[in-house]
């Protein structure tokens, strides 16, 4: 079986990479080999490049910065997307927006990680969100990606129970342990052709996914 590859794109401390290096990263497989080939940060301090270092993979910072257009920065990444010839590319706290003709180039085989149930909270902080709202579950979402932040086609969603007494820490590492579970699952579904989007729907095992993907009410 030919080794599948993957690049992951990140910008900070990567505990999602570590658990997809954890879970994906064996090229010597008999079986199901994958291969996490290059792992690329917008940040040159991301504390993920060590951990993709520590694991011998290579890495690549691509910094982002006033002076780069979206359109350059975008071309760089294909440059080596193309060049390692990448079956999927998984976006783990990549916090830097990518533009409409390299989604449409690569979305097919592109799925991101997101810390809340998706339609919900959108963007940033999405725990202080849910406390702020008196929610009574948050979660996690893996979904395909568009050009629209955040609101791509959903592939599998984890809930958490959200404490009268909880912070901001303490959800966010309820939430975290889903993530590291969820998102390697739906990139082993996806790398052993279980999972593809057709026409902007979700499909599992041929399938179509309601729209909120591959989980319980």
């Amino acid at each position: 079986m030919q080794t599948k590859k993957i690049i992951v794109l990140i910008s900070g401390d990567g505990s999602n990479l570590q658990a997809l290096i954890d879970k994906l990263h064996h090229p010597k497989d008999a079986k199901d080999a994958s291969e996490i080939v290059l792992v690329i940060s917008n940040n040159a301090d991301a504390y993920g490049l060590q951990r993709a270092k520590d694991a011998n993979i290579k890495q690549l910072v691509i910094r982002s910065n006033a002076q780069i257009t979206q359109a350059d920065y975008d071309a760089l990444l294909s440059i080596e997307i193309e060049k390692q010839q990448a079956d999927l590319i998984l976006l783990a706290g990549f916090m830097r927006i990518l533009g409409a003709p390299f989604v449409h180039q690569y979305g097919h085989k592109m799925l991101n990680i997101h810390p809340s149930l998706l339609p919900k909270y959108q963007g940033i902080n999405t725990h202080q969100r849910a406390l702020d709202n008196a929610d009574k579950e948050h979660g996690a979402t893996v979904h395909f990606v568009t050009q629209d932040l955040d609101n791509g086609p959903i592939v599998l969603q984890a809930k958490v129970p959200v404490f009268d007494d909880d912070n901001v820490d303490e959800l966010s590492a309820r939430v975290r342990t889903q993530e590291h579970l969820i998102y390697p699952l739906s990139a082993q579904w996806f790398l052993c052709g279980r999972l593809n989007i057709n026409k902007g729907k979700v499909e599992l095992d041929g399938r179509a996914l309601s729209p909120t993907g591959y989980a319980p009410d």
